[in-house]
């Protein structure tokens, strides 16, 4: 592994972070919080006609950029450092790979332009809580975790040649405002009970959504209701594994969460050591005292561990090398701490709703109830390497 980035790396990261403190203050963040969708359209169109970010990861053959998922990562670094609320992390990080994976080269050339041009937005939608069973992140994704057949979850059936979808997702990213929903529902009954992806548009009928209110304000959740929508299965409708697919995807989008952890652990330090340096308490500045400084030197440990598994991981995706999970165990148990010491060396203006402090604490805690927490995606990790099995040892 080279550690150094290459020149386009690093241009990507000067004009994504040059744009993103222009477009995405603090005050630009508390707007678009306040908007019904829940981010800055200016800026997702910004973010894609200056830099072509929804694109990055997708083959120039379908209007990307054609950079790998090691350089979306490094990007969503940035685009963490500020919380930036955008589509980003569902459409490009979620939604696109698997299109270009396991879509039709019809259904590929029909929205992977739109997607990398930003025109259209798109999310993945489970059955909550099961986003991160979904992506193989805690546990193993080969149960009923879709709906098994039973009451709950997403239905699928085939009715006068069509596809139906009965059931309800709620926890979904984006959900209330994205383009185009990438369903994952149950099919086949106890015969052959399977897991498919089927494409739903916004504006189909019997498709209700709302917006959610969320712990974490900066990742826009919406409950998506199916009553007997017509869906479009994503693929020919082989025999492919689709839960295969989505683990390889949340090994990737565990990678992408790292690095977008670490931008945030590494903004809310930053702002902290800015404060201690500027209170002052008993005639000294706070930053002075050594307690304050050895809190502090424990969360820049952590955090330059965490950047290290965060950068391993996301250049590892490309060598089918799996490591994504405890990369983002690392990075979130980082941005926690980060962000706890913020709330606590920020004093009595920590703890107000007017600071954005909390806001990085409640990305952390958020992270954790999507994809965590910590430890279960340490335990799976161990589970799969096989780390706590017995083996006979033989002398």
């Amino acid at each position: 592994m080279d550690p150094s980035f290459t020149a386009e790396q690093d241009e990507i990261r000067r004009t994504l972070r040059e744009l993103l403190h222009k477009r995405s203050g603090p005050h630009e963040l508390r707007a678009a919080l306040d908007t019904p969708a829940g981010h800055d359209p200016a800026l997702w169109t910004a973010l894609a006609d200056h830099l072509g970010l929804p694109g990055l990861a997708l083959p120039e053959a379908y209007g990307g950029v054609g950079c790998t998922v090691a350089d979306l990562a490094l990007a969503c670094e940035e685009t963490g450092r500020t919380l930036a609320p955008s589509p980003l992390l569902a459409t490009s990080v979620l939604a696109a790979p698997l299109i270009l994976a396991l879509g039709t080269e019809a259904q590929r050339t029909a929205l992977l332009p739109r997607i990398a041009a930003g025109t259209l937005t798109a999310t993945l939608a489970v059955p909550a809580p099961a986003l991160t069973t979904a992506l193989a992140l805690t546990c193993g994704n080969g149960g009923d975790w879709a709906g098994g057949g039973r009451a709950g979850g997403i239905q699928a059936r085939r009715v006068a040649g069509t596809w139906r979808l009965y059931g309800e997702a709620t926890q979904v990213l984006d959900g209330h405002s994205a383009g185009l929903l990438l369903v994952a529902a149950h099919a086949g009954g106890y015969v052959r009970s399977r897991t498919l992806l089927f494409l739903v548009p916004a504006e189909s009928e019997g498709l209700v959504r709302v917006r959610q209110t969320a712990l974490d304000a900066t990742r826009p959740q919406g409950h998506v209701q199916l009553r007997h929508v017509r869906a479009e299965l994503l693929g020919s409708g082989d025999e492919r594994s689709v839960p295969e697919d989505l683990a390889l995807l949340g090994d990737r989008a565990a990678a992408v969460l790292a690095c977008e952890a670490v931008g945030a652990a590494d903004r809310a330090l930053e702002r902290t050591v800015e404060y201690v340096g500027q209170r002052e308490q008993f005639g000294r500045v706070i930053g002075s005292f050594q307690a304050v400084q050895h809190r502090l030197a424990d969360v820049y440990v952590r955090l330059q561990a965490a950047r290290s598994a965060a950068y391993y991981a996301a250049w590892a995706t490309g060598r089918d090398e799996r490591v994504g999970a405890l990369a983002l165990a690392q990075a979130l148990e980082a941005l926690r701490t980060a962000a706890a010491e913020a709330i606590q060396l920020h004093g009595g203006i920590g703890f107000t709703w007017e600071h954005e402090a909390h806001l990085y604490f409640k990305r952390a805690a958020g992270d954790e109830l999507l994809f965590g927490p910590a430890h279960r995606l340490r335990a799976h990790a161990a589970d799969r390497a096989r780390l706590f099995s017995r083996r006979e040892v033989t002398v």
